[in-house]
C-alpha cells in the first residue's frame, strides 16, 4: 500500500503540521498528555568495553551515551527522584518515562535487571520505561523478563542498528554483526515488546545511497519507533583522531537535512519518529558545531519536506 497525502493536508500522525509521526502526537494518543524522559545511568558497562567482545567501545562512544545523566554512584531510585523534581519545576505533576540510557542496560543477570526495572516501574509519576541496550545482549531469560515487564508498564527497548552495512559495522568497532542485530530485534518483536531503533547518518565512508539503504531496510522491519542521529565527533574518542587526521569529513547541515527527508520517505507512517537530530554535550562536541542549533535543523527538515511535498512513508509499502 502506498500512502499519499497532498501538501495542504496535515500528516495523519501529527498534531502540529509535521510531515512525520511525531513523538508528541504518539504520547498524546497513548498517555493523553506530554511525557518527559527521566535519564538514568544505572552503572552498567558494555561487552565492547570490558573485554568480553572488545575494548574501547564503538569509535564514536564518549561515555556510553549518558551525556546528561547523574552519577551512577547514585541509586536508580534517587536518580529518578531527582529527574522528577527537575521536570516538575517546569511542569508540575507531569509523568515521566524512566530512560535507562547509559551503556548496555541488559548487560547483567536477570535477577539484577528484574529488581531494577520492576522497582523503577512502580515509582510515583513513572508512566513507563525505556531501556537502551545492544541486540547481542538479549538472552532468552532476559527477553522473557522484559515481556513480563511490558505487561505491567509501557516498555520500550532501544536498539542501536547504526547501519545495515557490514563494512561500516566493522569499521566503527560495534562488536556484533547486522545478522545478530536482526536476531535480537526479531526476538523482541516475537514477544510483542515495543522497539525503538537508532540509526546514525554520516558514519565514515558511507555515501548518501548507503544511508538511504539503511533507512529502506529498516522500514521493511516496521519498527515501532526510530531515532535518527547525526554522527557527533566527541572529544577524546578514536573518531576524533580520525577526524583530526582528515580521514573523514562530517556531514554539512544541508546534506544531513536532505538525507533525513529522503530517509523518512522509506519509514512506514505508523513508525514513531522519536528523534531527528541529536543532543550532544556542547562541552565535549568536536564536530560538527552546526549541530548545536537543533531548532535550525528541525526547521530545515520541515521546510524541505514542504518544498518537495515529501512526507514519512511516501516510498514505503505496507
Amino acid at each position: 500500500m502506498i500512502y499519499i497525502i497532498k501538501s495542504k493536508n496535515i500528516f495523519p500522525f501529527s498534531n502540529d503540521n509535521k510531515r512525520y509521526h511525531t513523538l508528541s502526537y504518539h504520547n498524546k494518543v497513548v498517555f493523553g498528555e506530554k511525557i518527559y524522559k527521566a535519564v538514568i545511568d544505572a552503572g552498567f558497562t558494555c561487552p565492547n568495553k570490558d573485554g568480553s567482545k572488545g575494548t574501547g567501545g564503538c569509535i564514536f562512544c564518549g561515555g556510553g551515551s549518558g551525556y546528561f545523566t547523574a552519577s551512577p554512584a547514585l541509586s536508580v531510585k534517587k536518580q529518578i527522584e531527582m529527574e522528577i523534581e527537575r521536570i516538575h519545576k517546569k511542569v508540575p505533576e507531569s509523568k515521566v518515562i524512566a530512560y535507562f540510557q547509559a551503556n548496555t542496560n541488559t548487560y547483567a543477570d536477570t535477577g539484577t535487571l528484574r529488581k531494577l526495572f520492576f522497582s523503577a516501574a512502580q515509582m510515583p509519576y513513572v508512566a513507563g520505561l525505556s531501556v537502551g541496550t545492544r541486540a547481542d545482549c538479549l538472552p532468552p531469560e532476559t527477553l522473557d523478563m522484559l515481556k513480563e515487564l511490558s505487561e505491567i508498564t509501557y516498555l520500550t527497548v532501544e536498539l542501536g542498528m547504526q547501519s545495515v552495512h557490514e563494512k561500516t559495522i566493522r569499521f566503527i568497532n560495534r562488536g556484533y554483526t547486522h545478522h545478530e542485530f536482526l536476531e535480537g530485534y526479531l526476538a523482541l518483536k516475537q514477544r510483542g515488546i515495543r522497539i525503538c531503533v537508532h540509526i546514525i547518518d554520516g558514519l565514515p565512508n558511507e555515501s548518501t545511497d548507503d544511508m538511504l539503504e539503511t533507512a529502506k531496510q529498516l522500514g521493511e522491519l516496521s519498527p515501532d519507533a526510530v531515532k535518527i542521529q547525526l554522527l557527533h565527533v566527541i572529544k577524546g574518542t578514536p573518531l576524533e583522531k580520525l577526524y583530526n587526521n582528515g580521514a573523514f569529513k562530517t556531514l554539512d547541515k544541508e546534506r544531513y537535512i536532505e538525507t533525513v527527508v529522503r530517509q523518512l520517505e522509506y519509514l512506514p507512517p505508523e513508525t514513531v519518529i522519536e528523534r531527528l537530530t541529536g543532543d550532544g554535550d556542547k562541552r565535549t562536541l568536536a564536530a560538527p558545531l552546526w549541530s548545536t542549533d537543533k531548532l535550525s535543523v528541525l526547521n530545515g527538515i520541515d521546510k524541505m519536506q514542504a518544498e518537495l511535498d515529501s512526507f514519512q512513508g511516501k516510498r514505503s509499502e505496507a
